[in-house]
């Protein structure tokens, strides 16, 4: 059996002139990177913001196992069955972070048949993209540091400095640490931070701006600390806006690709659901849905998470709403919320199926309180067996909704063309209702506990006293009514990451609160999350290398 690499490897490549072309994009809309890349420009929108936008598919998963269940697989594979069947349809997907890829949980680009290439490109250092949001985020921090030192005209108190740094990987050092020890010309002694790009606000804004005028209003006010009267002090006071737009500028427009079967893909933004919204960028959606018929996007980890944060932040800020969704789910990973091991999950087991089929039931239950329709699409391994593929179709008729199996990893489109068709039947036939949780103006703690109420099942919200006196902070600036961006476990509707399946009656515990005022969210952190991951013992980087010029262990 192949891996990955060595599917992609084989793949041919097709001219990224001749994808464009298949896109809808004329010459002089894109510039090209590479051979197989291309980078949209953003004026592109003038002409074909004149079209009929195409239906937004949303596909989402329920908890994530380390069993895997095949999201963005599924984004992939989906999308190349609506185009077998005749249809113009295109994929947003996000950009892989390096932190995952040199970590455990991979990349970010498909697998098997169902893959954006190429490959390789995309799951390192692609079209610079993540290094551009790094250089502009620590291009910040390094500016705020230099006011101080040079006379701190503006009275930041060293110790109200809200901006950290960012790199983009995982590096559990870097969690906390003071700066500018050696004297005075090695500026300002403080405690310092990085998290990974992907947590960074500026990731956040370049996924949600309109343009590039939206983007420098928005970098405009982050705010990056506070004076000796408390008062804000933003990034446009302290006058990096310009240089932070300049280093965005290509990072800004759209990344096109190519499936492995030839179709445009549209990869573009990174931000991970558990610490951040979790979705691709708003200009990459709007392009994809002005030049397709159907417009295929996922988001992060599993509906707690992406999908809440794709109906709450992403579809309210854009105004774009959805027209079904996908819930994709495994055998394996329903048997591990049923309470079976890891290294057991290949052996039949119909009563921890059925058992775990209940955190099936509860995400189920998530798409359907935003009034959308949903699909369930059963991705198959090789080691399912008839039986259980069975019982999870009659759990899911026993819960009103259609399913159809999918083995997209092994035969590409063509092995996801009856989800397709289920798809586009859910858009045609069931109603679809969309409307966010929360409203626009609810007070911090309204939108926190509909969300660990409604979403989350949690039967209590609990705050630390540090979480508290963010709130009340983000009260007294006048930004306490703002869409919560939770971070949070994915592994678990609660806090807790071992509480796997469907758990009831457990509480819910905000331990910090973040203000992500340019992004126009706040970001209440629950139990015991990070937003600098760690390395494993065994990092996968252990495994990768370059042998004649080819890249080996990735993936």
């Amino acid at each position: 059996m192949m891996s990955d690499i060595e599917i992609a490897q084989r793949a041919r490549l097709e001219p990224i002139e001749r994808i464009a072309q298949r896109a809808g994009l004329k010459p002089g809309e894109y510039n090209i990177y590479g051979g197989h890349k291309a980078k949209i420009k953003l004026s592109t929108l003038d002409r074909i913001s004149k079209f009929e936008m195409g239906k937004l598919i949303l596909v989402t998963t329920t908890s994530p196992t380390p069993a895997g269940e095949g999201k963005t697989t599924m984004t992939i594979g989906l999308t190349q069955a609506l185009v077998l069947q005749g249809h113009k349809a295109m994929l947003g997907i996000r950009e892989p972070s390096m932190g995952p890829v040199f970590g455990i949980k991979g990349g970010a680009a498909g697998g098997g048949h169902s893959q954006v290439l190429p490959m390789e490109d995309i799951n390192l250092h692609f079209t610079g993209d993540m290094h551009a949001i790094s250089a502009a985020h620590n291009l910040l921090a390094a500016m705020i540091n230099n006011h101080m030192h040079h006379g701190n005209e503006l009275e930041i108190e060293p110790r109200r400095v809200e901006w950290h740094r960012a790199i983009d990987m995982n590096d559990r050092s870097l969690r906390s640490m003071v700066i500018g020890l050696g004297g005075v010309k090695s500026g300002v002694p403080q405690e310092e931070r990085f998290d990974i790009t992907a947590a960074s606000e500026i990731m956040a804004i370049l996924c949600l701006a309109t343009g590039m005028e939206d983007l420098k209003e928005r970098l405009s006010r982050v705010i990056v600390a506070y004076n000796i009267r408390k008062e804000p002090v933003t990034a446009g006071q302290i006058g990096a806006v310009g240089a932070m737009a300049l280093l965005l500028k290509d990072a800004l427009q759209p990344n096109l690709v190519q499936t492995i079967e030839g179709g445009p893909a549209l990869v573009h933004g990174g931000p991970f659901a558990n610490i951040a919204h979790g979705t691709s960028s708003y200009l990459s959606t709007k392009m994809g849905l002005h030049l397709s018929d159907y417009f295929v996007t996922e988001a992060g980890f599993g509906s707690d998470l992406g999908a809440e944060k794709f109906f709450d932040i992403f579809c309210r800020e854009t105004g774009l709403s959805p027209s079904a969704a996908v819930m994709v789910v495994t055998t394996r990973s329903l048997k591990m919320h049923g309470g079976v091991a890891l290294d057991r999950v290949t052996e039949e087991n119909l009563e921890a199926l059925e058992m775990g089929a209940e955190n099936l039931k509860r995400h189920l239950g998530i798409i359907r309180l935003y009034g959308i329709p949903v699909v369930v699409a059963i991705n198959r391994f090789e080691t399912d067996t008839d039986a259980e593929i069975v019982r999870v179709m009659e759990i899911c008729k026993g819960l009103s909704v259609p399913a159809a199996v999918s083995d997209h990893h092994a035969n590409g489109g063509a092995g996801a063309l009856e989800v397709a068709t289920l798809v586009k039947k859910a858009i045609e036939d069931m109603p679809c209702c969309f409307g966010v949780l929360y409203p626009d103006d609810a007070p911090m703690k309204e939108a926190i506990e509909a969300v660990c109420r409604k979403v989350y099942g949690a039967c209590k919200v609990e705050y630390s006293v540090p979480a508290l006196k963010k709130m009340e902070k983000c009260r007294r600036i006048g930004m306490d009514r703002l869409p919560v961006c939770m971070a949070k476990t994915p592994y678990s509707f609660s806090d807790n990451a071992k509480l796997l399946g469907a758990p009831t009656d457990f509480k819910i515990t905000v331990s910090d609160v973040r203000l992500s005022a340019g992004a126009g969210f706040v970001v209440p952190i629950t139990g015991t999350i990070m937003t600098m991951p760690g390395l494993p013992r065994k990092p996968a980087a252990m495994k990768m290398d370059v042998v004649d010029g080819k890249a080996v262990g990735l993936f």
